[in-house]
């Protein structure tokens, strides 16, 4: 199911500021996502797919991401913020977008996500309500998934999915180098 016009001119803006996290970026992107009340797991690790965006004083400003199963076939989009200073028409859907994009690009097929406040953006994005069971049976080894479930949080979230637009693999993102 296509996304509605999320402004390609502004996905295209935000993918080339986005910088990909590396360990240097972890303690500011966790200050970031805390002050925005989301989840903090793995941002660490090497098998999960994190942006930042940053204002003209360095500030962080939006963050994306997502996970892979481990078939690469599904997709956990997680991270998605944007700082309230820095809200604007299409920014936070562009962030969105692109996180999309880049897990299509590694494959994935399907888009899943946690979401209990946020649901009419992503069904603006083309999500639809989905059983988080489900969701959880085919991300099992998510980061995001495995702290829901071992906390007894994996009942009270909402799950959203949507397939993926078949994009070309032009340039896979690739995982973050492990810390030494």
């Amino acid at each position: 199911m296509p996304a509605k016009d999320v402004g390609r001119t502004e996905v295209e803006r935000i993918a080339s500021s986005l910088v990909r996290v590396e360990d240097e970026h972890v303690a500011g992107l966790t200050a970031f996502l805390q002050d925005v009340d989301l989840t903090l797991s793995a941002l660490d690790s090497p098998d999960v797919f994190l942006w930042i965006d940053r204002d003209g004083a360095g500030r962080i400003t939006g963050s994306t991401g997502f996970e892979l199963s481990a078939d690469r076939r599904h997709a956990l989009i997680r991270s998605v913020a944007v700082h309230p200073s820095a809200r604007r028409a299409g920014y936070g859907s562009a962030l969105a977008r692109f996180a999309l994009d880049a897990a299509a690009r590694e494959g994935a097929q399907s888009a899943w996500l946690f979401s209990r406040r946020s649901g009419p953006f992503w069904q603006k994005l083309g999500f639809e309500h989905a059983n988080r069971d489900e969701l959880a049976a085919v991300l099992p080894d998510a980061h995001q998934v495995r702290l829901f479930v071992e906390s007894g949080q994996l009942q009270r979230e909402v799950a959203w999915s949507r397939r993926l637009d078949h994009a070309s693999p032009h340039e896979r993102t690739g995982p973050r180098q492990p810390f030494a």
